[in-house]
């Protein structure tokens, strides 16, 4: 059986489901096709399955790509705003977290029937549970084999997504495909993800697992100031998951304890206030106690602080306001929020998001070698991704 269409999606997670509202509200005569038996999985269980659609505060320094403008003419063209307002007219209740992170007010589960029911309204036909046997181009038109069934089209849109999260389906299809039209990958990467560390870092993680703290996390230039969660596999929570897209395995990271304080100047004023004060009690004023006592003891200190000198003190105060630590890695896919790297930018028009050397075949959302920062950036690039393909297509 041979069935035409105007346009192919082949994925209906965040990028694919918007794609194909776009099309099909031009009245184009769209197919949209996954292999998972429940579509927007990862839709449903981000932000602790409220899902945190977007930021109030996007804009193109919040990505990461090999090409940094690649991403301004797609935000421009379908802004958070936009998609705010989609949100609205669904009468979707929702609020700020923090940073300008919007999330559901009940669950993730209403984004999903939300963009399901915008299919709906504009005739996309949505195949379930499809495993794509082989996609060619024949005869100008883009062949999609699906058992016996041959499925053609004009255009061509793949939103399959990158390697993060495997267990809910995430392959390296889009990838694969490509790579096949002769288009360039750039490295993929677990992005936005927990760090690992040697056995020495670990110990201390262990002791302090379940431990969280306003830490600012710096790489090189970059830097972010969030909350950082000791766990037993290592570091984790947001300035570390946000640290963890821009670290290269090897490097070091700085971390500081006390980011609102100058510690050195602290522990000299304490000196001479109160002479005969524990340091480790001294410490604990300024960090959770646990965690004080540790790099006390890490750092060999002990006694009344009068009895330890300047240069002591600068140690210890250095190990809180800056250490610097040598993860060893990272959790992997398993537990990262996206993929860095991708379908190259260079190959793609930045305004349409179609192939250079291809017309008709398009690459959106996390597929393309575009990775936003943690808080409701991916989805953004999701939403107007999508919209872009689905203006053109």
């Amino acid at each position: 059986m041979t069935e035409k269409y105007d346009v192919i999606i082949v994925g209906a997670g965040a990028a694919g489901m918007m794609s194909a509202i776009e099309a099909g509200k031009r009245g184009r005569k769209v197919l949209l096709v996954d292999h998972a038996k429940k579509i927007g999985e990862k839709i449903r269980i981000s932000g602790g399955g409220r899902c945190n659609f977007t930021n109030i505060h996007t804009n193109p320094n919040k990505f990461i790509s090999n090409n940094p403008k690649f991403v301004i003419s797609a935000l421009k063209q379908y802004t958070q705003n936009d998609f705010i307002n989609l949100i609205n007219k669904h009468k979707i209740k929702f609020h700020e977290k923090k940073l300008g992170q919007l999330f559901c007010d009940e669950s993730a589960q209403q984004i999903i029937d939300m963009l399901v029911l915008e299919c709906e309204t504009a005739n996309v036909t949505l195949k379930k549970e499809t495993i794509i046997a082989n996609i060619n181009k024949r005869d100008e038109k883009y062949s999609v084999l699906v058992d016996s069934d041959e499925y053609l089209s004009e255009s061509l849109i793949i939103a399959t997504g990158g390697l993060s999260v495997p267990k809910i389906g995430a392959s390296k299809f889009g990838y694969d495909i490509a790579q096949k039209f002769g288009l360039k990958v750039i490295k993929t990467l677990p992005a936005l993800v927990p760090l690992t560390f040697n056995e020495k870092i670990l110990a201390i993680c262990k002791e302090l697992t379940g431990l969280s703290l306003e830490a600012v996390v710096s790489f090189k230039k970059t830097f972010f100031e969030e909350g950082m969660l000791f766990t037993h596999r290592g570091l984790s929570g947001p300035s570390v998951l946000q640290i963890s897209s821009y670290w290269k395995l090897g490097d070091n990271i700085k971390i500081n304890l006390s980011p609102k304080l100058e510690v050195e100047k602290f522990l000299n004023d304490r000196k001479i206030s109160n002479p005969k004060h524990d340091i480790s009690i001294i410490v604990s004023e300024i960090l959770p106690r646990r965690l004080a006592h540790i790099i006390c003891n890490e750092n060999n200190v002990s006694g009344n602080i009068c009895e330890l000198s300047n240069k002591i003190l600068g140690g210890l105060s250095n190990s809180i306001n800056d250490w610097s630590i040598n993860p060893t890695g990272s959790e992997g896919y398993r537990t990262a929020e996206v993929t860095l790297g991708g379908v190259d930018t260079e190959e793609i028009s930045s305004k349409t998001m179609m192939s250079k050397k291809h017309p008709g075949l398009y690459f959106i959302g996390e597929v393309v070698d575009v990775t936003g920062h943690l808080g409701g950036y991916n989805f953004q690039w999701a939403w107007s991704s999508g919209y872009v393909a689905g203006q053109y297509a």
